[in-house]
């Protein structure tokens, strides 16, 4: 739970500088054609996702998401090192985010990568621990299932 702790500060954090020292809509290159900090707000999913219902549907998932990945969590303390960190970043990603909705009805996004005229979309800390820790879940399972069902070797 510390490192979700720690992620969702992180998360709040760079979210209010960017509120606080931007204008919404202005783009500061760090890289310039690689990698700027865009302030954009998003009141749907990541990656752009948007379904009919907006900041209610979107929120209502978050709670009951978080509230199930907190249970998820706690089940799984004996579980492995990869699974928990994986649930860990998902559920900050979660918190986050949903942070935002409750307090804000969106959510800010500034991570801003390109190459050349493609712009993947638009990103946060939350989003990125939230992917992060769906790769690692995902690897946890392969693993896992890897140890349960061994390949045998015939001679």
């Amino acid at each position: 739970m510390l490192v979700s702790a720690v992620i969702v500060v992180i998360d709040q954090i760079t979210k209010a500088v960017t509120r606080s020292a931007m204008m919404l809509g202005e783009s500061k290159p760090v890289i310039k054609n690689f990698f700027h900090f865009t302030y954009v707000t998003n009141d749907g999913m990541a990656f752009g996702l948007n379904f009919p219902g907006g900041i209610y549907f979107f929120t209502s998932v978050s709670l009951l998401m978080t509230v199930f990945l907190g249970w998820y969590f706690w089940q799984q303390k004996e579980s492995d090192l990869t699974l928990r960190l994986s649930l860990a970043l998902i559920l900050a990603g979660a918190i986050g985010n949903l942070i935002d909705r409750m307090l804000f009805g969106t959510v800010v996004d500034f991570f801003d990568f390109m190459i050349g005229s493609y712009h993947w979309y638009i990103f946060n800390v939350a989003d990125a621990s939230v992917t992060i820790g769906m790769i690692l879940y995902i690897y946890s399972a392969v693993l896992n299932q890897s140890e349960v069902n061994p390949t045998t070797e015939s001679i």
